[in-house]
Protein backbone atom coordinates (compact mmCIF):
# COMPACT_ATOMS: atom_id res chain seq x y z
CA UNK A 1 0.00 0.00 0.00
CA UNK A 2 1.02 3.83 -0.61
CA UNK A 3 0.54 6.05 2.02
CA UNK A 4 -1.28 9.34 1.36
CA UNK A 5 -0.46 12.32 3.12
CA UNK A 6 -2.97 14.60 5.49
CA UNK A 7 -3.73 17.55 4.02
CA UNK A 8 -5.78 20.37 1.29
CA UNK A 9 -6.46 20.00 -1.91
CA UNK A 10 -8.28 20.98 -4.58
CA UNK A 11 -11.45 18.65 -5.40
CA UNK A 12 -13.25 18.82 -9.08
CA UNK A 13 -12.69 21.28 -12.02
CA UNK A 14 -13.62 24.29 -13.27
CA UNK A 15 -12.36 23.61 -16.74
CA UNK A 16 -14.46 23.78 -20.14
CA UNK A 17 -14.93 20.00 -19.90
CA UNK A 18 -16.30 19.84 -16.59
CA UNK A 19 -19.31 18.67 -15.86
CA UNK A 20 -22.30 20.33 -13.64
CA UNK A 21 -21.41 16.91 -11.08
CA UNK A 22 -17.08 18.66 -10.83
CA UNK A 23 -18.26 22.10 -9.62
CA UNK A 24 -17.22 24.13 -7.96
CA UNK A 25 -13.76 23.68 -7.19
CA UNK A 26 -13.58 23.33 -3.51
CA UNK A 27 -10.70 23.24 -0.88
CA UNK A 28 -10.68 19.65 0.99
CA UNK A 29 -8.89 18.43 3.82
CA UNK A 30 -8.62 14.56 4.09
CA UNK A 31 -6.75 12.91 7.01
CA UNK A 32 -3.97 10.64 5.92
CA UNK A 33 -4.64 7.26 4.86
CA UNK A 34 -3.01 4.29 2.42
CA UNK A 35 -4.41 3.22 -0.21
CA UNK A 36 -3.60 -0.23 -2.52
CA UNK A 37 -0.89 0.42 -4.99
CA UNK A 38 -2.83 -1.66 -7.38
CA UNK A 39 -6.24 -2.20 -8.64
CA UNK A 40 -7.80 -5.60 -7.04
CA UNK A 41 -6.87 -8.40 -9.62
CA UNK A 42 -8.81 -11.66 -10.85
CA UNK A 43 -6.10 -13.58 -8.68
CA UNK A 44 -6.83 -11.45 -5.26
CA UNK A 45 -10.71 -12.25 -5.47
CA UNK A 46 -10.44 -15.44 -6.35
CA UNK A 47 -8.66 -16.16 -2.98
CA UNK A 48 -11.87 -14.16 -1.52
CA UNK A 49 -14.37 -16.24 -3.02
CA UNK A 50 -12.87 -19.08 -2.53
CA UNK A 51 -12.78 -17.90 1.58
CA UNK A 52 -15.86 -16.69 1.20
CA UNK A 53 -18.35 -18.96 -1.00
CA UNK A 54 -21.37 -16.65 -0.67
CA UNK A 55 -19.47 -14.71 -2.99
CA UNK A 56 -19.16 -17.04 -5.71
CA UNK A 57 -20.70 -16.34 -8.93
CA UNK A 58 -23.92 -17.77 -8.85
CA UNK A 59 -23.83 -21.55 -9.69
CA UNK A 60 -26.65 -24.80 -9.35
CA UNK A 61 -26.76 -26.47 -6.00
CA UNK A 62 -23.49 -24.96 -4.80
CA UNK A 63 -23.22 -21.15 -2.37
CA UNK A 64 -23.47 -18.48 -4.37
CA UNK A 65 -23.66 -14.31 -4.16
CA UNK A 66 -27.49 -13.56 -3.15
CA UNK A 67 -29.25 -12.09 -6.66
CA UNK A 68 -29.89 -9.09 -4.74
CA UNK A 69 -26.02 -8.23 -4.72
CA UNK A 70 -25.83 -8.06 -8.42
CA UNK A 71 -27.55 -7.56 -11.73
CA UNK A 72 -27.12 -10.75 -13.08
CA UNK A 73 -23.59 -10.76 -14.88
CA UNK A 74 -21.75 -10.80 -11.62
CA UNK A 75 -18.18 -12.22 -12.71
CA UNK A 76 -19.85 -13.42 -15.95
CA UNK A 77 -16.54 -14.22 -17.25
CA UNK A 78 -15.37 -16.52 -14.91
CA UNK A 79 -16.03 -20.53 -15.05
CA UNK A 80 -17.58 -21.76 -12.33
CA UNK A 81 -14.89 -20.64 -9.13
CA UNK A 82 -12.06 -19.68 -11.67
CA UNK A 83 -10.67 -16.93 -13.34
CA UNK A 84 -10.19 -15.94 -17.04
CA UNK A 85 -6.94 -18.37 -17.15
CA UNK A 86 -4.14 -15.65 -18.28
CA UNK A 87 -5.66 -12.80 -16.62
CA UNK A 88 -4.51 -13.39 -12.88
CA UNK A 89 -2.73 -9.71 -12.62
CA UNK A 90 -5.68 -7.85 -14.67
CA UNK A 91 -7.92 -6.02 -12.83
CA UNK A 92 -11.40 -8.11 -12.03
CA UNK A 93 -14.25 -6.73 -12.96
CA UNK A 94 -18.03 -7.64 -13.28
CA UNK A 95 -17.86 -7.00 -9.23
CA UNK A 96 -20.72 -4.94 -7.95
CA UNK A 97 -20.44 -2.27 -5.14
CA UNK A 98 -21.73 -5.02 -2.20
CA UNK A 99 -18.96 -7.59 -3.68
CA UNK A 100 -16.23 -5.21 -3.12
CA UNK A 101 -16.94 -3.91 -0.15
CA UNK A 102 -17.01 -7.45 1.37
CA UNK A 103 -13.80 -8.03 -0.25
CA UNK A 104 -12.23 -4.99 1.55
CA UNK A 105 -14.04 -5.77 4.39
CA UNK A 106 -12.20 -9.56 4.02
CA UNK A 107 -8.82 -8.23 3.73
CA UNK A 108 -9.40 -5.58 6.54
CA UNK A 109 -9.91 -2.45 4.49
CA UNK A 110 -12.51 -0.24 2.82
CA UNK A 111 -13.24 1.24 -0.49
CA UNK A 112 -12.11 4.93 -0.24
CA UNK A 113 -14.17 8.06 0.04
CA UNK A 114 -14.02 9.72 -3.63
CA UNK A 115 -12.40 12.54 -1.81
CA UNK A 116 -9.43 10.37 -0.48
CA UNK A 117 -9.87 8.90 -4.38
CA UNK A 118 -9.54 12.04 -6.07
CA UNK A 119 -6.46 13.40 -3.70
CA UNK A 120 -4.67 10.22 -4.39
CA UNK A 121 -4.99 10.05 -8.42
CA UNK A 122 -4.03 13.78 -8.20
CA UNK A 123 -0.55 12.94 -7.24
CA UNK A 124 -0.12 15.94 -5.16
CA UNK A 125 -0.78 17.99 -8.63
CA UNK A 126 -2.88 20.87 -8.36
CA UNK A 127 -5.79 22.10 -11.05
CA UNK A 128 -4.47 19.20 -13.79
CA UNK A 129 -6.67 16.74 -15.48
CA UNK A 130 -5.06 13.90 -15.42
CA UNK A 131 -2.79 12.66 -12.59
CA UNK A 132 0.65 13.66 -14.40
CA UNK A 133 -0.69 16.59 -15.96
CA UNK A 134 -2.83 18.20 -18.96
CA UNK A 135 -2.57 16.16 -21.17
CA UNK A 136 -2.85 12.26 -22.26
CA UNK A 137 -1.69 10.10 -24.75
CA UNK A 138 -1.86 5.67 -24.91
CA UNK A 139 1.99 5.55 -23.26
CA UNK A 140 0.28 6.82 -19.64
CA UNK A 141 -2.98 4.96 -19.65
CA UNK A 142 -5.60 2.02 -20.84
CA UNK A 143 -8.09 4.59 -22.77
CA UNK A 144 -10.34 4.89 -25.78
CA UNK A 145 -10.46 1.67 -26.99
CA UNK A 146 -6.51 1.18 -27.85
CA UNK A 147 -6.07 -2.10 -26.21
CA UNK A 148 -10.21 -2.98 -26.37
CA UNK A 149 -9.52 -4.70 -23.10
CA UNK A 150 -8.34 -4.02 -19.62
CA UNK A 151 -4.51 -4.78 -19.20
CA UNK A 152 -2.30 -6.13 -16.10
CA UNK A 153 -2.35 -3.93 -13.46
CA UNK A 154 1.07 -1.56 -13.40
CA UNK A 155 1.56 -1.56 -17.07
CA UNK A 156 1.29 2.12 -17.21
CA UNK A 157 3.70 4.43 -15.21
CA UNK A 158 2.20 5.67 -11.91
CA UNK A 159 1.41 9.27 -10.45
CA UNK A 160 3.71 11.01 -8.03
CA UNK A 161 2.28 8.82 -5.30
CA UNK A 162 3.09 6.01 -6.47
CA UNK A 163 -0.48 5.00 -7.81
CA UNK A 164 -0.81 2.88 -10.97
CA UNK A 165 -3.79 2.64 -13.47
CA UNK A 166 -5.57 6.09 -11.64
CA UNK A 167 -6.47 6.78 -14.87
CA UNK A 168 -8.46 4.82 -17.22
CA UNK A 169 -8.35 0.36 -17.23
CA UNK A 170 -10.95 0.07 -15.20
CA UNK A 171 -13.71 2.53 -13.50
CA UNK A 172 -12.89 2.21 -9.68
CA UNK A 173 -15.94 1.98 -6.39
CA UNK A 174 -15.94 4.40 -3.89
CA UNK A 175 -17.89 4.21 -0.94
CA UNK A 176 -20.12 7.20 -1.06
CA UNK A 177 -23.37 7.91 -2.52
CA UNK A 178 -23.71 9.86 -5.48
CA UNK A 179 -25.13 13.05 -5.65
CA UNK A 180 -25.17 15.20 -8.73
CA UNK A 181 -24.46 18.40 -6.86
CA UNK A 182 -22.71 16.99 -3.31
CA UNK A 183 -19.85 19.52 -4.00
CA UNK A 184 -22.54 22.47 -3.26
CA UNK A 185 -23.04 21.66 -0.11
CA UNK A 186 -20.27 19.31 1.01
CA UNK A 187 -17.86 19.79 4.29
CA UNK A 188 -14.63 20.61 3.66
CA UNK A 189 -13.01 18.24 6.17
CA UNK A 190 -13.25 14.37 5.57
CA UNK A 191 -16.25 14.64 3.27
CA UNK A 192 -18.41 11.88 2.97
CA UNK A 193 -21.75 12.05 0.70
CA UNK A 194 -24.42 9.29 2.13
CA UNK A 195 -27.38 10.02 4.55
CA UNK A 196 -25.63 7.84 7.14
CA UNK A 197 -22.18 7.88 8.82
CA UNK A 198 -19.37 6.03 7.00
CA UNK A 199 -19.30 4.02 9.74
CA UNK A 200 -22.94 2.36 9.30
CA UNK A 201 -22.37 2.21 5.10
CA UNK A 202 -19.92 -0.24 5.91
CA UNK A 203 -21.72 -2.18 8.22
CA UNK A 204 -24.59 -2.01 7.32
CA UNK A 205 -23.41 -2.41 3.24
CA UNK A 206 -25.76 -5.29 2.57
CA UNK A 207 -28.87 -2.82 3.10
CA UNK A 208 -27.69 -0.04 0.49
CA UNK A 209 -30.05 0.63 -2.51
CA UNK A 210 -28.56 4.02 -3.30
CA UNK A 211 -26.65 4.53 -6.00
CA UNK A 212 -22.48 4.93 -5.65
CA UNK A 213 -19.56 7.05 -6.94
CA UNK A 214 -17.47 5.21 -9.26
CA UNK A 215 -14.14 7.03 -10.37
CA UNK A 216 -11.21 6.97 -13.03
CA UNK A 217 -12.90 6.03 -16.28
CA UNK A 218 -11.91 2.74 -17.98
CA UNK A 219 -10.22 0.86 -20.98
CA UNK A 220 -13.07 2.09 -22.98
CA UNK A 221 -13.52 5.84 -21.91
CA UNK A 222 -12.52 8.86 -24.33
CA UNK A 223 -9.91 11.39 -22.63
CA UNK A 224 -12.83 13.80 -21.12
CA UNK A 225 -14.03 11.34 -19.59
CA UNK A 226 -10.74 9.70 -17.58
CA UNK A 227 -9.41 12.92 -16.00
CA UNK A 228 -9.49 12.74 -11.99
CA UNK A 229 -12.23 15.33 -11.51
CA UNK A 230 -14.99 12.80 -13.36
CA UNK A 231 -17.81 11.40 -11.42
CA UNK A 232 -20.01 8.54 -12.45
CA UNK A 233 -23.15 6.98 -10.97
CA UNK A 234 -23.84 3.26 -10.88
CA UNK A 235 -26.40 1.21 -9.23
CA UNK A 236 -24.31 -0.83 -6.41
CA UNK A 237 -25.43 -4.38 -7.83
CA UNK A 238 -24.12 -3.26 -11.49
CA UNK A 239 -21.39 -5.58 -12.74
CA UNK A 240 -20.05 -4.05 -15.77
CA UNK A 241 -16.71 -5.31 -17.50
CA UNK A 242 -15.19 -1.83 -16.94
CA UNK A 243 -15.83 -1.61 -12.98
CA UNK A 244 -13.36 -2.51 -10.48
CA UNK A 245 -11.60 -1.13 -7.42
CA UNK A 246 -9.11 -1.02 -4.83
CA UNK A 247 -9.12 -0.11 -1.36
CA UNK A 248 -7.76 1.92 1.26
CA UNK A 249 -6.77 1.60 4.81
CA UNK A 250 -7.05 3.99 7.86
CA UNK A 251 -3.88 4.98 9.61
CA UNK A 252 -4.78 3.81 12.76
CA UNK A 253 -5.95 0.12 11.63
CA UNK A 254 -2.65 0.17 9.81
CA UNK A 255 -0.94 0.52 12.71
CA UNK A 256 -2.07 -2.06 14.87
CA UNK A 257 -1.81 -5.09 11.73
Amino acid sequence: MVYIPAGEFLMGSDKKEAKKSEKPVHNVYTDGFFMDKYLVTNAQFKEFVDANPQWRKPQPSKDHIDEIYHDGAYLEHWYENNFPRGKEEHPVTKVSWYAATAYAQWVGKRLPTEAEWEKAARGGLEGMQYPWGDTIDTTKANYLFHIGSTTPVGQYPPNRYGLYDMCGNVWEWCLDAYQTRFYVKSPSHNPFSDNISMENVIYYFKEINTPRVLRGGAWGVDPNGVRVAVRLKGQPEYTIQTFGFRCVMDIDKRSTD
